[in-house]
């Protein structure tokens, strides 16, 4: 199951994956029986799917490394908790419909796990489309919705095996479902846009390791390198961009003290403007931040992170863990980050239109999108996923980039540290990039916002209301009268 998320993207091998969990259950016929098939099938699922969880660890490794097998352990052992109870539940239903009934439940508790104790939506079971174009679903019925589809084939394929030469219908019904997907998926595809005369951007991708980033003989050097990549001339054929995009915490100092390093940034991407990482500080309270800047310098807008990273950007229960000297990872000051008061639209005008900022880890949760106070023109995340190394935890990060865009029918402008830095039209598809742990610079034309999707108005109340509706359904059992 776990190779249906990046960078392995085998869709097909994932899909037998969850097959063969269907079928697993299929076998429980006890409560505590069901409970531990659940709580093994989320274990080796998660530890593996999420093994980059161990990267930021290994950042200050003589500190905290000691703590990777342990986090990585409790991560997975905790999001398998989810599905244990989904298969508890499912195993009360009556028999011939416990496995629909594990696919209602199991979706059910990927939705619980996108919200409850601040949610953790990674590697969601619906996923596993993100590299076929199944995946273009989300824009209809959103993750969850589509979760509750995936789920469903791979109930009914279960039953189809477990029929066996009795009966073909289930087989036959599978396949049916299975190709309503996927050419679903294909005939919802938006074509290609032609963004000719479109203002052009540019994202800047210094590969700061976070090794290095805040060590004070390479901070001149990543910041001169993001200067000469946004002072650089514009590429062939192209005009000289009207937006330069630098990633998260690109500027190495607080938003008060950056007016000269602002001064130099602005005056190197006239007449464009600049949106930069900074972190700032205000009543004693620090800001991981999101600012637009002009030549003066002159700040036009500021976005501070709302969705903070819990044991990264700020510790729960800070007291309790200060006593055994534990931080939280990425935090820049005593206690961590605070939370800025939520989504907004920021408007950057110059033909470039208006934006929905999204720092690092809010692009992972479909419900903040939804949450801004209306519908802006394309999507813009700035990230460091320096944090999550060189292998699967950068790729599912930028997959799940791609998801929100397709959600929305909104273009995404991802500008990563170490990268994958990215232009995502508004069906998903990466029209260029940068790759992974590469510096430099892409200049593209702005792509235009694609279609107002059904999920984009609706959100996940259609998805929790079929829950509930089909959990009845399953759930329910005829009274009989008893002489």
């Amino acid at each position: 199951m776990a190779m249906g998320q990046a960078p392995w993207d085998m869709a097909w091998l994932a899909l037998a994956g969850l097959i063969a969990a269907f079928l697993v259950f299929s076998t429980v016929r006890t409560p505590l029986s069901a409970v531990g098939a659940g709580w093994g099938v989320g274990l080796g699922y998660f530890g593996i799917a999420l093994a980059w969880v161990v990267e930021p660890f290994q950042v200050d490794a003589a500190a905290t490394a000691w703590m990777a097998p342990f986090a990585l352990f409790l991560l997975a052992a905790g999001l398998a908790l989810f599905w244990s109870i989904a298969f508890w539940g499912a195993v009360h239903a009556p028999l011939r419909r416990r496995l629909f009934a594990l696919a209602v439940t199991w979706a059910a508790a990927e939705l619980a796990r996108a919200y409850v104790f601040t949610g953790f939506p990674w590697a969601m079971v619906g996923y596993l489309w993100a590299p076929t174009d199944v995946i273009q679903w989300v824009s209809v019925v959103g993750p969850h919705g589509l979760t509750l589809l995936t789920l469903a084939l791979a109930a009914l394929f279960a039953t189809a095996f477990g029929a066996g030469r009795r009966s073909l219908l289930p087989g036959a019904v599978a396949a049916v479902a299975l190709a309503t997907l996927v050419v679903g998926g294909a005939a919802m595809v938006p074509p290609l846009q032609d963004s000719t005369g479109r203002p052009v951007v540019r994202l800047v991708q210094p590969n700061a390791p976070q090794t290095q980033k805040w060590n004070r003989d390479w901070v001149p050097v990543f910041f001169r390198r993001q200067v000469d990549f946004t002072a650089a001339p514009a590429t062939d054929g192209l005009e000289r961009p009207s937006l330069v995009v630098w990633p998260e915490t690109a500027v190495p100092m607080l938003l008060d003290n950056a007016d000269e390093a602002l001064g130099i940034i602005t005056d190197a991407a006239y007449p464009g403007r600049v949106v930069l990482g900074i972190q700032r500080e205000e009543e004693g309270r620090w800001y991981n931040s999101l600012i637009l800047a002009e030549q003066g310098p002159v700040v036009t807008e500021v976005y501070d992170k709302s969705h903070l990273v819990p044991f990264g950007e700020y510790m729960p229960a800070a007291s309790l863990f200060a006593r055994f000297n534990i931080a939280g990872l990425a935090q820049r000051a005593e206690g961590g980050y605070a939370a800025g008061p939520g989504p907004r639209i920021l408007d950057f005008g110059g033909g470039i239109g208006s934006a929905l900022p999204l720092i690092c880890y809010e692009a992972v949760f479909p419900q903040e999108v939804r949450l801004a106070p209306g519908r802006a023109d394309l999507l813009l995340q700035i990230t460091n996923d320096a944090w999550f190394g060189t292998f699967s935890g950068p790729y599912q990060h930028l997959a799940q980039a791609r998801i929100r865009a397709i959600e929305q029918g909104l273009p995404m402008l991802r500008a990563a540290n170490t990268g994958v830095s990215a232009v995502i039209d508004g069906a998903g598809r990466v029209l260029d990039q940068l790759p992974l742990g590469e510096a430099g610079y892409l200049d593209a034309p702005l792509p235009l916002p694609l279609r107002v999707t059904l999920y984009s108005r609706m959100g996940d109340l259609p998805a929790l209301a079929l829950f509930v509706l089909l959990g009845g359904a399953l759930f329910w059992r005829r009274r009989r009268t008893v002489r």
